[in-house]
């Protein structure tokens, strides 16, 4: 289609009346679906390993690799400073202090959700730090586009697990039911 030849998905309407002994077009419209694009397919697993790729980076310790990691207009709500990071200049600044600590994380639990051009992987994970040999388990959540050709990091929150300063919560009533029936 057009000067390219690319293929264009649309949507369309037509509305006939007969006039003049003949059907006749008396409205007509047309236009490129909400969508835009096609999808870039992505498995749950694939999401998972999306991870992988970020915590290599941690590995390199090296703040750049990591920074580049992110999406072009990311936002960092880190661990362990009170500064959103929302620009790849501070993303940076963040990891040049957090990789002094050599850390290298491991999803515990992981939940995933698949959209259009995005994906979302939240749960828990747990970092070593090679540095000291402590170990901190945090709350996460990673939103993925898909941006230049590749998944990158649009959102990326972490957090302590508020048991390290509340005391152990109540298991919800829901996961003592499957509990028991379980047993």
């Amino acid at each position: 289609m057009g000067a390219t030849g690319k293929k264009v998905k649309g949507r369309y309407s037509f509305i006939y009346v007969y006039e003049d002994d003949e059907w006749k077009i008396s409205h007509h419209h047309s236009s490129v679906m909400p969508e835009g694009t096609t999808a870039k397919e992505i498995s749950e697993e694939e999401v998972k390993n999306l991870f992988q790729l970020w915590n290599s980076a941690l590995a390199t310790l090296d703040p750049d690799a990591v920074a580049k990691r992110y999406a072009k207009n990311a936002v960092l709500l880190p661990t362990v400073s009170d500064i959103p990071r929302t620009d790849y200049g501070l993303i940076k600044d963040y990891f040049v202090g957090f990789l002094d600590k050599k850390p290298q994380g491991e999803i515990l639990e992981s939940n995933v959700t698949v959209g259009h051009n995005w994906c979302q992987d939240a749960g828990i994970y747990e970092f070593t730090m090679g540095a000291t040999g402590d170990k901190v388990k945090g709350r996460y959540s990673f939103v993925y586009v898909y941006e230049d050709g590749e998944w990158k990091i649009a959102h990326h929150h972490s957090s302590v697990m508020p048991e390290a300063f509340l005391g152990p919560a109540p298991k919800p009533a829901v996961s003592q039911e499957k509990e028991a029936a379980m047993a």
